[in-house]
């Protein structure tokens, strides 16, 4: 059975970002700033950033991700859009499935909604599968969550067996260098 949005609530929500075209780095910086500045959308917390070898089409150059928990008065699918939007402020084409972006953002997890409908699947429905979405997610998934301990597992899985290409690029708290501070 589905848990649906409550409209008129505040949610806890997890958004995985990648880029590996341009200025990696300044790519993710800007992405959170536009998360910010959206309307019903505060960040919370930002991962490490982490290099990571590409997956399903590997022709292209490594890519940078990270993850962000905000809180948001948004509902899933305006979260979504609210994220196509930044994509598309940061100059992502979609040409090529998993193929290289300047920007990519993907709504992991949203509360504890469960949905699945032709605009949008949560939890998403391959995030167990990704060391790139896993690993970051580690570093900001509230410790209440209830995928936390299976996503804290598998990430430290991924680490420990070093088959799937992903190692902390940089550490930064964006929030504080941003004169705020995350929980």
């Amino acid at each position: 059975m589905d848990v649906l949005f409550v409209p008129n609530t505040i949610t806890q929500a997890y958004i995985a970002l990648g880029s590996n075209l341009g200025d990696r780095e300044e790519l993710l910086r800007q992405a959170v700033e536009h998360l910010e500045q959206q309307s019903g959308v505060q960040i919370v917390k930002v991962s490490g950033i982490y290099e990571t070898d590409p997956v399903g089409y590997t022709d292209q150059p490594a890519f940078l991700n990270m993850a962000v928990s905000v809180k948001t008065s948004l509902s899933p699918n305006e979260l979504l859009h609210a994220l196509f939007d930044v994509e598309q402020l940061l100059g992502r084409v979609r040409d090529i499935r998993w193929g290289p972006r300047t920007i990519d953002l993907d709504l992991l997890l949203y509360g504890d909604v469960t949905m699945d409908d032709e605009e949008l699947t949560l939890p998403h429905p391959r995030m167990m599968e990704r060391a790139f979405v896993l690993v970051p997610l580690r570093d900001v998934i509230d410790s209440s969550h209830p995928l936390q301990n299976p996503v804290s597992a598998s990430a430290a899985a991924a680490l420990q067996d070093g088959k799937e290409g992903i190692t902390l690029w940089k550490i930064t708290n964006w929030l504080s260098e941003s004169g705020r501070s995350g929980s």
